[in-house]
């Protein structure tokens, strides 16, 4: 049996990883949500965003918190004409998921032409800075990053609760026909919110290349447990996915310190199956 220092800092570290979980979440329970559509190149993007700033902070000496603010625009501006091509093309929920499968796998490919497959690691000087409470050390970077996804999910979670835009992405969502009736401009809303998902994505990746090693085989590591996250936190909820990743995140670590690192895999879905069998209309 595990000392309970180390049970302690293991829920602090797997608190702190739901965080991350929560923030790559984001964006994809956003657009499945509320545009119903299943976009797996949010992954994708997220691992170039998090390539994008480790380039530009090892060649080009760019802070990680300035390039991520570069990133984010021209983020917006690629999920606003990703959007553009599924409507241009009448992309439906399922073949939305077959069509963003594509792009990753173009991702991938892109990002293993141009920084090989070999494992990348940022340093910065304050990635191994920890804060010491008694016998727990609580790592910054992925402190900042449980900051960061917190903040924007709440902003997310208010801005679609009491603003005009808010209320109209979900009027558009739970009745296309009726919302256009009453004068709600679903395409233009549709084009924005695609745009916000993706600059979301930049964001997660700006900290995922100061957490993680990166390769670009690592895309699918995260689509299994981020997916889960979506489904848990139901989809279209800003905060669900914020709870749901620090739930999967405390679970993974708990199961890796209590029995085997090689438990952690089968966490999230495990969690998953239970919260379907107790309530089938979960999501």
């Amino acid at each position: 049996m595990p000392s309970m220092t180390l049970l302690g800092q293991s829920l602090v570290s797997g608190v702190l990883l739901g965080g991350l979980y929560g923030l790559v979440a984001l964006g994809l329970s956003l657009s499945w949500g509320l545009l119903r559509l299943v976009n797996l190149a949010h992954f994708a993007l997220a691992f170039l965003g998090a390539y994008l700033v480790y380039h530009l902070g090892t060649v080009w000496h760019l802070s990680p918190w300035w390039a991520a603010l570069l990133i984010a625009p021209l983020f917006f501006a690629f999920g606003v004409l990703q959007h553009a091509v599924f409507l241009y093309f009448r992309v439906t929920e399922l073949t939305s998921l077959l069509a963003t499968f594509g792009i990753s796998v173009i991702i991938e490919s892109a990002l293993q032409w141009i920084w090989t497959a070999d494992f990348r690691r940022f340093e910065t000087h304050y990635a191994s800075t920890s804060l010491k409470l008694g016998p727990i050390y609580v790592p910054v970077v992925e402190l900042a990053a449980c900051v960061a996804a917190a903040a924007l999910a709440w902003a997310t979670w208010a801005w679609l609760r009491w603003t005009y835009v808010g209320k109209a992405l979900r009027a558009a969502a739970e009745d296309p026909e009726i919302a256009v009736a009453f004068g709600i401009n679903r395409r233009g809303l549709a084009f924005l919110l695609s745009g916000v998902c993706a600059a979301y994505a930049g964001v997660a990746g700006a900290f995922i290349a100061l957490i993680s090693t990166l390769a670009p085989s690592q895309i699918w590591t995260w689509l299994g447990v981020v997916f889960a996250v979506v489904i848990i936190g139901r989809l279209g909820n800003p905060l669900g996915a914020l709870a749901a990743g620090v739930l999967i995140g405390a679970a993974e670590s708990l199961a890796m310190a209590t029995f085997s690192p090689a438990w952690a895999p089968v966490v999230s879905f495990s969690v998953l199956i239970v919260l379907l069998l107790w309530q089938p209309d979960w999501s």
